[in-house]
């Protein structure tokens, strides 16, 4: 971990000496009706430097030395449009723009400059539901840009994961139905990513990042804004995808590498009309695994429209279908009933090229997510929005895994066949506010929410087919799907059903009782009915859950630094639990309160050098409470009193401190620890198998040339480090401890307005390191990768 620390250290002192006190233009830039325009290049021809507009058509070119210079704004589509200005020492100017439609489609006047810290993006609609400024909000959130996902060329989504502070991947997807995404875990606690644009969509598979405009990880848990059912207590993982814009462009994108990857991408937006817009992003993209036998290979296309009805009165319509298919190595479980019998990672490390599987055992989850929201403007205080969600996800093929055995040297492989299908319905109704009472202001969100999920099964059972040993990599299974299909011959889970639904309201208000103090309340409400596992067939009690979250803001720098605290509430519903009587008899279904989750945090922020560079530092304490336990009494029975408590810090910033010079690091400490439970189970005292790595730290360093007869070279380097694992960890069978890591990248870049070419090489040392929940899952030994961009 030392080894991050020095580079951001001496990076980040003293770098107020490289920002004199310089001029500045300001301005905004508009359509001809006057609505804004985002993306817009706003440049100073002669510096060749200039800024970007962002999604309210405001621009800042920060550190101007004085002088003549032409000002000049861009956009494909629109009618280039210059001024002439001079700037005096310390002077602010303030320049905007209205600009025309090319009906011609001329081509426009391009000025080639760095946008100043293109990886930070200062606001998120997702995270408060509001338009609440990254300073002036009480909750942590890191935003990853698909700015940073491109030169970083990532290909899926656990890399770019990886750029997330206090995350890290336990176990990758399984495919298998229900929970088959990839599990990340995150503040001392497991999740998946289960949101797009704020809203509920399931995957049993992998997420493509083709049509991502940013992943929002968003901290703490946070059930007063999203609910239970899809979030974790440590946070959740929300995918932004790309909207149409008001212009005809577009890329290609081709990469290549080893392991026999292939990925082919295209984004292609045009305006259909002057009221309506279409963007399609689509990719195929394939991979063998760096083991033996395995690969995936996938096709998505995700369709989006724009409708602008009226002026007040606009429609998005976003939706994503994706075929997946695979063949993956089977989950090496650790005996969690015996006492473990492994005492280092030597074993695992002597098969990790073994994927104890064939490319002949394959899973498909076809899933498809569609989103329609309405966006009517009531009036200057107030807009509508509405919002209804649909997705769908399949598993059909072979799931398997491998048991400890309990000897230190075999495992016991199980099979099924999985069939299933996952269905979630999400309706929304958002009435979202800014108004002043008296000279206060507020910013207020109220809203109804209908969440309904329904989980089909109908799988084989689970037979056994054939143990692994370690010692010798023998396998004596059947790795073919005739020889796998006679042995689940008669094996039938039979067909089931769960459903669940859950109503909501809920109230988030901003006030600003000074311009520099601020304080957020928000109250949700949940009632859920329903069955939370496809194994219980019958209905249960209706649950209600009541979620507040408080925060508090205030800037002694406004716009600039803020400190913050903040409690806020997360549940989860417990699923209902066959028990009985001490000697057996009285069986019954019995029903659970929710889980409650409470954290509170306190931090700063700080938004310094013309958002040059953003900090988040932050003290968390999250306290899980009324968790099921068994009871000590009566071994039928189950009770609720289980408490967990983690805690830790984080520290985040993305910075641009000279011009082409681009940093995104993070590093996290969490200390989790179950505090509550029948000393019975084992975990009483001992930090949980799901909080992961207790030390986690992520770094990117990027370096484009600005100017010079090689500008649009660029460099980058970075990695992930994690600390040690406990991937089992219970006191009356013992530990296992996974090692911790380092892994480093680079690359080398071209850079052109319509082109780039980006070398890119993953784990350059070749090292050998794992994840896992419970189990040893080897990761990605080194992968090189080239990328051939086109933009049009």
């Amino acid at each position: 971990m030392r080894k991050f620390l020095p580079p951001i250290l001496f990076l980040l002192i003293g770098m107020q000496t490289a920002f004199a006190q310089q001029s500045k233009i300001t301005g905004t830039v508009t359509k001809t009706d006057g609505s804004p325009i985002e993306f817009v290049n706003v440049a100073l021809k002669e510096e060749n430097t200039g800024a970007v507009t962002d999604q309210n058509g405001k621009y800042t070119i920060s550190n101007i030395a004085p002088g003549r210079y032409t000002l000049i704004c861009s956009f494909v589509g629109y009618q280039s449009a210059e001024r002439e200005i001079q700037i005096q020492e310390n002077e602010n100017l303030n320049i905007n723009f209205s600009l025309e439609n090319d009906e011609l489609q001329l081509d426009e006047i391009t000025v080639t400059y760095r946008q100043k810290n293109k990886f930070y993006r200062d606001s998120s609609l997702v995270v408060a539901k509001l338009p609440l400024k990254n300073i002036e909000n009480p909750q942590v959130y890191n935003s990853i840009p698909k700015k940073l996902l491109e030169e970083q060329v990532v290909t899926n989504f656990n890399d770019a994961m990886k750029n997330a502070t206090g995350v890290t991947r336990l176990w990758e997807s399984t495919g298998r139905g229900g929970d088959g995404a990839e599990y990340f875990t995150m503040r001392g606690f497991a999740v998946q990513p289960t949101m797009i644009n704020g809203v509920p969509s399931l995957s049993n598979g992998v997420l493509d990042p083709a049509n991502v405009e940013s992943i929002d990880v968003i901290k703490g848990p946070s059930g007063t804004l999203f609910g239970s059912p899809l979030v974790s207590y440590g946070g959740l993982i929300n995918v932004t995808t790309k909207k149409p814009q008001d212009n005809f462009g577009g890329e290609f994108s081709f990469v290549n590498g080893n392991y026999n990857l292939n990925r082919i991408a295209a984004d292609i937006n045009t305006p259909l009309n002057d009221q309506t817009a279409f963007r399609i992003n689509t990719a195929f993209n394939e991979q063998n695994s760096f083991q033996d036998a395995g690969f995936r290979k996938s096709f998505f296309v995700a369709p989006s429209f724009k409708f602008e009805a009226s002026e007040k009165l606009t429609f998005l319509i976003n939706t994503e279908f994706m075929q997946n298919e695979a063949a993956n190595a089977p989950m090496i479980f650790l005996n969690r009933f015996v006492p473990v019998a492994f005492d280092n990672i030597d074993p695992f490390e002597k098969n990790y090229l073994n994927s104890f599987t064939s490319n002949d055992l394959t899973i498909e989850n076809p899933t498809f997510n569609i989103q329609t929201q309405a966006f009517y403007e009531i009036n200057d205080n107030w807009t509508s929005q509405t919002v209804i969600s649909r997705s769908n996800a399949k598993t059909d093929g072979y799931y398997h895994y491998l048991w400890d055995l309990g000897d230190g040297d075999s495992f016991f492989r199980y099979m099924s066949k999985r069939n299933g299908e996952t269905q979630t319905t999400d309706i929304q109704q958002n009435f979202i506010g800014d108004f002043k009472i008296g000279e206060i202001r507020n910013r207020m969100i109220v809203g109804v929410d209908y969440y309904q999920s329904n989980i089909l099964n109908s799988s084989t059972g689970w037979v056994g087919n054939g143990i692994v040993t370690l010692s010798d990599a023998n396998d004596t299974g059947i790795l073919t799907q005739a020889g796998v299909d006679s042995l689940l011959v008669g094996s039938f889970e039979g067909v089931s059903t769960a459903t669940s639904e859950v109503t909501s309201a809920y109230l988030s208000n901003v006030i600003n009782f000074l311009p520099e103090l601020s304080a957020m309340v928000s109250l949700r409400v949940d009632n859920f009915k329903g069955s939370t596992a496809y194994w219980v067939q019958e209905e249960v009690e209706s649950q209600m859950a009541v979620s507040p979250k408080f925060g508090l803001v205030y800037e002694p720098i406004k716009d600039k630094i803020s400190v913050f605290a903040n409690y806020m509430n997360g549940f989860s519903n417990v699923a209902p639990v066959q028990v009985a009587d001490e000697n057996g008899e009285n069986s019954r279904l019995k029903t659970f309160e929710p889980e409650q989750a409470n954290q509170y945090e306190v931090g700063s922020k700080f938004n310094l050098f013309e958002d040059r560079i953003s900090l988040t530092a932050s003290y968390y304490n999250i306290n899980v409470s009324n968790k099921l336990m068994s009871d000590p009494n009566n071994v039928n029975n189950s009770i609720q009193g289980g408490e967990v408590e983690s805690k830790g810090f984080e520290f985040s910033t993305i910075a641009n401190p000279i011009n082409g010079l681009n940093i995104v690091a993070g590093f996290s400490k969490n200390m989790a620890e179950v505090v509550e439970d029948n000393p019975e189970n084992g975990y009483l005292g001992l930090r949980p198998e799901e909080a992961g790595p207790s030390e986690l730290a992520n770094l990117w360093i990027s370096y484009t040339l600005p100017k010079s007869s090689l500008k649009g070279l660029g460099v980058g380097f970075g990695g992930n480090y994690a600390g040690e694992h406990i991937a089992l960890n219970r006191n009356e069978t013992g530990s296992f401890t996974l090692p911790s890591y380092q892994i480093f990248n680079a690359s080398l870049s071209y850079n052109t307005y319509n082109y780039s070419i980006i070398l890119k090489v993953n784990n350059i040392l070749d090292e050998k390191y794992y994840s896992g929940w419970s189990g040893v899952i080897p990761q990605q030994l080194r992968n090189f990768s080239i990328n051939l961009n086109y933009k049009f």
